[in-house]
C-alpha cells in the first residue's frame, strides 16, 4: 500500500485459480518482453531489494538446508505474492519453447546458430588509464554505468564505445571482462559449471514435451515442477517422486521462455533465475516512457533523448 512497506495492496480473502486471457499475438525470438518477475513469489518485507532465494542460499551455507528458512524467519517477515503482484521486468526473449540455448564467450547461440546482431549490446570492460577520466569525458562518451576512479575503471560499454575509449590518449589498455564458472548462475549447482558468459547448452521447456529426470538434471526443472506447475517433489537418493509416485520423466504443462538483458554483464535475467513461464508474460514492449541515469540526481538523471522512443 502507499506509504507502507509491509501492508499488502491486495486481499487474499477470496482466491480463484490463476488464469490469463490469451494474447493477441505470439512472442518471437528477440522480441523485447514485459513479464512478472519469476523469483518474486517470495519476498523479505524488510529487504525487498534482494532476491529471497539468493538470501536463502546464503543462509543455507551458514546454517545448513534444514535450519536456513527458520533463521530467515527470525530476522525477516517472509510473504508470498501471486503472479500478477510481482514486479514487472523487461528483457529480450532470446530463446523460445523447444529451443536449444547456449552462450559461448558472451554470445548467444540458439539451435547452434548465433543470435542476430542486436544494436547496443553492452559488456563490462576493464579500463586502465594513466590519469582519471573527467566527468565531462564520461558524459561525452555516453557512459552511464561504471565504477572505479584514478587508474582502473569497470565500464559497461558497447563495442562502438569501447573502440572510442581505447582511442583516448590516457587509456593504457581495455579488455572485456569474462566471468569464470560460478555458483551465482541458475540452477546454482554447488560446484561451478557455467557462468554468465559461457552457459549451457540447455533445452527450453515446451508444453507437451517430455524430459527424462535424473538427480543430475533435476535442479534445472525442479522449480518448474514444484512452483510453476504445482506438484510436490521429493528426492530420496536417486529416486524422484512427483506427487508421491516414483517418476523417471516429466511432461511440461506450459511453455517457457529464456529472457536476457542487452546489458549482458549488468542484468538480472534468466541466467540467474531460469525459465519464464507463459503465465508470467504480460506482453511485448512498445516504447520507452521513462529512462533514468542511476549516477545522477533529478532532474539531470532524466534521459530525454530516450523518452517515447520505439523499443527495438
Amino acid at each position: 500500500m502507499p506509504f507502507s512497506q509491509t501492508r499488502k495492496s491486495f486481499s487474499e480473502a477470496i482466491k480463484w485459480p490463476y488464469h490469463r486471457l490469451r494474447g493477441l499475438g505470439r512472442i518471437e525470438r528477440n522480441d523485447v518482453v514485459v513479464f512478472n518477475f519469476p523469483a518474486g513469489d517470495t519476498v523479505l518485507l524488510e529487504n525487498q531489494a534482494v532476491s529471497y532465494y539468493d538470501v536463502l542460499r546464503s543462509y543455507e551455507e551458514s546454517f545448513g538446508k534444514e535450519a536456513a528458512r527458520a533463521e530467515i524467519a527470525k530476522k525477516y517477515t517472509v510473504v508470498s505474492r501471486p503472479v500478477d503482484k510481482r514486479e514487472n521486468y523487461i528483457k529480450r526473449c532470446v530463446a523460445l519453447p523447444g529451443d536449444s540455448l547456449e552462450i559461448r564467450d558472451g554470445r548467444v547461440f540458439v539451435d547452434g546458430v548465433p543470435q542476430e546482431e542486436i544494436p547496443g549490446l553492452q559488456y563490462m570492460h576493464l579500463v586502465q588509464t594513466r590519469a582519471p577520466f573527467s566527468q565531462y569525458a564520461i558524459d561525452n562518451l555516453g557512459i552511464s554505468e561504471y565504477s572505479g576512479n584514478g587508474s582502473v575503471y569497470y565500464m559497461y560499454l558497447t563495442d562502438e564505445t569501447a573502440r572510442k575509449v581505447e582511442a583516448l590518449d590516457n587509456v593504457v589498455s581495455i579488455r572485456r571482462y569474462v566471468y569464470a564458472p560460478n555458483t551465482d548462475v541458475f540452477p546454482n549447482w554447488e560446484e561451478p559449471r557455467w557462468s554468465q558468459d559461457n552457459y549451457g547448452p540447455i533445452r527450453v521447456p515446451q508444453r507437451g514435451a517430455t524430459v527424462r529426470l535424473t538427480s543430475e538434471n533435476l535442479p534445472l526443472y525442479r522449480r518448474i515442477i514444484e512452483t510453476y506447475e504445482g506438484h510436490t517433489l521429493e528426492l530420496d537418493g536417486d529416486t524422484i517422486r512427483i506427487d508421491g509416485a516414483p517418476a523417471e520423466e516429466y511432461t511440461f504443462a506450459m511453455d517457457y521462455y529464456w529472457m536476457m538483458g542487452d546489458n549482458r554483464h549488468n542484468s538480472a535475467d534468466s541466467r540467474f533465475w531460469g525459465f519464464v513461464p507463459e503465465d508470467h508474460i504480460v506482453g511485448k514492449a512498445s516504447f520507452v516512457w521513462l529512462s533514468l541515469d542511476a549516477n545522477k540526481k533529478f532532474p539531470a538523471n532524466i534521459r530525454w533523448e530516450r523518452l517515447f522512443r520505439k523499443v527495438r
